[in-house]
């Protein structure tokens, strides 16, 4: 609001009627009328409408009526930032492109880190949705360490679980899915379900018999009947998290960059158009696959940064994102 008139006189309560209705509204001397100080009281001060009521002595339908006055007489004038308009423009684009039910996008550039931000966008998307009874799946990487990190709810969501859909490696812990899954089920005051089984296995056929025991049976059910998970996108290059997770090696990669992966998801490798790109790899691995992370309802993929985006279109023309926390640059080169 940049158009607010500035109290000019000395503070004493006068009986003022509505330019519209003609009810007596309370207005301090301070203020021309009962629009200004309602509008003072709404944008100024941030109070809400009831509370704004109260301070009238008024009901807070007439409250909507003073503040719709406001607008339409000048009192308040609402500006978009044209920054802010342009990111909304690329999230709605990114949807409908996309097929997505929602995408956030975030500036390019800030004080923060760029993993830092989009962890604290992610999270709060994930902090709206979440509803009592809830399973939460966690992935890994720094970006959702990030969002763990982040994530505050006003009024605790309770019972809600959150489990761990990878499993564990000796890796940093940057790339830990046991800290991810943890810390966010901590700052949640959640049920933790870690999954009790390293990430890779020497062998398929070691790999088969470790999943056929009881307990991983129970955890993958749990894995199973998540309803929102949270995840990131890995690229394959030299620099890239999925090599620095410690849990594939660079020959492995090559191996498949030759079969035409661009990128990874939870540990899967996915090829330019999305699909999955099986072998041995796979076999060996312990954690969701592809086809079980697209069942979940609610998929928020968060995910940004130039060395990314080629492995962020493939995840997103895979279909494996419900929702998309990314930056403006990302956005418009996804776009283009």
């Amino acid at each position: 609001m940049n158009a607010m008139k500035k109290p000019t006189r000395t503070p004493e309560v006068i009986e003022s009627p509505a330019a519209r209705s003609g009810v007596p509204v309370r207005v301090p001397a301070a203020f021309d009328d009962a629009v200004v100080w309602t509008a003072w009281l709404y944008y100024v001060d941030q109070m809400n409408q009831s509370d704004v009521a109260k301070v009238l002595n008024v009901s807070r339908a007439k409250v909507v009526n003073l503040l719709q006055e406001a607008r339409e007489t000048g009192v308040v004038n609402i500006q978009f930032r044209m920054e802010l308009a342009s990111r909304t423009s690329l999230a709605q684009k990114l949807a409908k492109r996309f097929g997505l039910v929602e995408a956030l996008v975030i500036p390019s550039r800030g004080h923060a880190s760029l993993i830092a931000r989009l962890g604290d966008a992610a999270a709060r998307v994930l902090a709206d949705q979440l509803r009592p009874g809830d399973v939460i799946g966690v992935a890994w990487g720094r970006t959702v360490l990030a969002a763990a990190r982040s994530i505050s709810l006003p009024d605790r969501v309770s019972p809600l679980t959150v489990v761990q859909v990878a499993g564990s490696t000796t890796a940093s812990e940057d790339f830990s899915p046991e800290l991810c899954t943890s810390l966010l089920s901590s700052r949640l005051d959640a049920r933790c379900v870690n999954l009790l089984a390293p990430a890779v296995l020497s062998s398929a056929e070691l790999r088969d018999r470790l999943m056929a025991e009881s307990m991983l049976v129970r955890q993958f059910e749990i894995i199973r009947s998540a309803n929102r998970i949270l995840f990131g996108v890995g690229e394959l290059g030299a620099a890239g998290t999925f090599l620095k997770a410690g849990f594939v090696s660079s020959e492995t990669v090559e191996r498949y960059t030759a079969k035409g992966a661009v990128g990874a998801i939870i540990g899967r490798f996915i090829g330019d158009n999305g699909r999955p790109i099986p072998g041995e790899f796979d076999d060996r691995m312990i954690g969701i696959t592809l086809e079980e992370l697209k069942q979940v309802p609610n998929r928020i993929c968060v995910a940004g940064g130039a060395a990314k985006r080629q492995a962020i279109r493939a995840a997103l023309l895979g279909g494996y994102a419900s929702h998309f926390v990314t930056d403006a640059d990302t956005a418009s080169k996804l776009l283009s």
